[in-house]
């Protein structure tokens, strides 16, 4: 492919960057990252801006294998071998299973505190069908302004309440020099793989194509995109260590590990500064849970229409003709209908431990094999890794290996 006239890079065009941040950074990550500043307060400040950097090297290396190739990067598995479909065949009917009961049971948290004569239950499938209808009837443009909205509440809510706590500005400084407390080793790391990056990061090239970009002219608005995009979570996720770390350090509070560490959150806040704070911040909390939601249901459906477009034979499609495609229809009502068992029943033990086992290979997997085609002949030589993506990618790919082996010892131990 030869070099094409690099197009303007403009603020108008972002898009694609702020829907895969706002997608990976859900309820999850939001606890994780408030628990760091309870336990350890500014402390691993500098693992969330680690974090942040490592899915930049992540987006970018998607983004890019999109434009330059002219592939999808199903496209590209494909072509290192069956073991990919053999892996990611199984892997993303079990974590859509799995991943939908989780994502509409924390998107219903925040609004069975806003209104509790509602049962957590409704609102939980309320939240997925409502995800439903939104995909199903609306195509990426109008989906990605719904995202834009999202995560503008999100971020004037989040980074708001981090300003109004005051935070201690020479403490904060200090949390910028890299130290491990005592106990912080695999925290901090999850918490550097975990800041905004789940099997959505891969969904990102097909948000670049569905936005019009097609070729390699593209390179500099994507990559414009997706600094921005990871900047603004880095901003977010550092307000949300800071809240943790003024309102939770000091008096000894511990959080719940599971979204409802969330609530307890808004209780602090309503004891605090009185309910109108707490009821601010439960909007905020629904704005990132429901963001997962409606992104997971848009772009995760389009790797699996994707999927099914090469088990037939079809290569190189438009995604945003995928849309209304009955593959990319089936794997929303997938995400909808079946893991509403899940709400009612329970996780099975089993499915569980599945889950957990192949979901720990994913990031992994994306960040050697994105190195691999990237590094290869399949790349034009002009967009194929320079020394700094190559570092990104091999940080990212053995701190998630890492990662890894650790979730799945404590997978097999139970602890």
């Amino acid at each position: 492919m030869a070099a094409t006239e690099q197009r303007r890079a403009t603020w108008k065009q972002i898009g694609p960057g702020i829907v895969v941040a706002a997608t990976g950074v859900g309820a999850g990550d939001l606890v994780a990252t408030l628990i760091a500043g309870n336990r350890f307060g500014y402390a691993l400040l500098w693992a969330t801006i680690v974090g942040c950097l490592v899915k930049i090297s992540l987006a970018e290396a998607t983004g890019r294998w999109h434009l330059a190739t002219g592939r999808t990067i199903f496209d590209g598995w494909s072509s290192l071998g069956k073991w990919t479909t053999v892996y990611f065949a199984p892997y993303i009917i079990l974590w859509g299973f799995v991943y939908g009961a989780s994502a509409m049971s924390a998107t219903a948290l925040p609004l069975a505190a806003l209104m509790p004569a509602v049962p957590l239950e409704i609102w939980a499938i309320l939240a997925g069908l409502s995800g439903l209808l939104l995909v199903w009837f609306n195509r990426y443009a109008v989906f990605e302004k719904i995202m834009t909205v999202l995560v503008g509440v999100m971020f004037v809510t989040v980074v708001g309440l981090a300003i109004y706590v005051v935070p201690d500005i020479g403490q904060t400084l200090r949390g910028l020099i890299p130290m491990l407390p005592d106990d912080s080793v695999f925290y901090t790391m999850g918490l550097v793989g975990g800041v905004g990056g789940t099997i959505t990061m891969a969904a990102y090239g097909y948000w670049v194509n569905s936005k019009g970009w097609r070729d390699s002219s593209w390179m500099r608005m994507m990559r414009m995109d997706n600094r921005v995009a990871y900047i603004t979570t880095g901003v977010f996720v550092v307000a949300m260590l800071i809240v943790g770390a003024e309102l939770l350090h000091a008096s000894g509070i511990a959080l719940e590990q599971s979204d409802q560490g969330l609530l307890q959150l808004g209780d602090v806040l309503s004891d605090r500064f009185g309910g109108f704070v707490s009821t601010v911040f439960l909007v905020g909390f629904f704005c990132a849970a429901y963001s997962s939601i409606i992104g997971v249901w848009h772009g995760v459906s389009l790797l699996f229409a994707d999927f099914v477009n090469h088990l037939r034979g079809r290569t190189n499609t438009d995604p945003r003709q995928n849309e209304k495609g009955w593959a990319f229809r089936g794997y929303v009502l997938w995400l909808t209908f079946p893991p509403m068992l899940l709400l009612l029943l329970g996780k099975p033990f089993q499915i569980v431990i599945a889950y957990g086992v192949l979901g720990a290979f994913f990031l992994p997997f994306l960040a050697f094999t994105l190195m691999w085609l990237l590094n290869s002949t399949r790349t034009p030589p002009e967009w194929r890794n320079g020394w700094i993506s190559n570092t990104g990618l091999t940080v990212a790919g053995s701190l998630f290996l890492i990662l890894s082996a650790h979730k799945i010892h404590g997978i097999i131990t139970g602890s």
